[in-house]
């Protein structure tokens, strides 16, 4: 059954916008009386069928809604460096979403090399991978911030920076996390925070974390955060 994105539901008749429309009938051929899902991106999962395939305003019955679908017990918000390489970000936004993440703000750390990133393609991969991994929450793509803005703001849960550890005084995460609680994650660029971002982030009670014995690149490290949170809270 195919899933798509309807993010102003809110009747029992709904007509998809003119970009899914034409997926829906010129692309997959579906038929009148063809069962559909949908997603707001607020929790809700819709079923329902097609009662008219118009290729510009295809219209949807919705004949049943389940509230609170694939909730969560906790949430994560990663903070994470973009970097050179557009489609490496890129690749980390689309397997954490997949995996389940609540929260993505891009931050500008010192040594990062391209502080910009595409916003709108971004948040097409969130609802593209969304939708592939049958996830109900939208994930929010935040502005881009510089990182000391960013360890000033005053963000719930359990506060963790993970970096090379440079004096190996580093905690794993599931020694420092709890099942449950809400998880803010740092995570630098290709030439990982400077130590006076490391100094800054412990005033503000941000706990240094390793990822493994390994030494992993930005998009990679930010996938295995987002997974230890994951399995954690399996």
């Amino acid at each position: 059954m195919q899933i798509f994105y309807a993010p102003d539901v809110a009747a029992d008749l709904y007509t998809l916008d003119e970009r899914e429309s034409k997926h829906v009938v010129r692309v997959l051929r579906m038929k009148k009386g063809t069962e559909v899902k949908l997603i707001d991106g607020r929790g809700n999962l819709y079923e329902g069928i097609i009662t008219d395939p118009d290729p510009v305003q295809c219209m949807i019955k919705i004949e049943k809604v389940i509230p609170g679908f694939e909730k969560r017990n906790y949430s994560l918000h990663i903070a994470i460096s973009p970097l050179k390489n557009p489609d490496r970000f890129e690749w980390f936004i689309e397997k954490s979403v997949e995996i389940g993440i609540d929260e993505i703000t891009p931050v500008i750390c010192r040594n990062t090399e391209k502080p910009s990133i595409k916003t709108e393609r971004a948040n097409n991969l969130i609802i593209s991978a969304m939708k592939q991994s049958l996830k109900a929450n939208v994930t929010i793509l935040n502005n881009t911030m510089l990182f000391s803005d960013f360890i000033y703001h005053n963000h719930p849960g359990t506060l963790m920076i993970a970096h090379c550890g440079r004096d190996g005084n580093l905690s794993s995460i599931k020694d420092v996390y709890k099942k449950g609680e809400k998880a803010v994650i740092l995570i630098g660029p290709e030439g990982d925070f400077s130590d006076g971002e490391i100094k800054a982030s412990a005033i503000k009670g941000y706990i240094p974390v390793h990822l493994g014995m390994s030494r992993l690149r930005t998009e990679t490290a930010g996938v295995a955060a987002c997974h230890s949170i994951y399995f954690i809270n399996q």
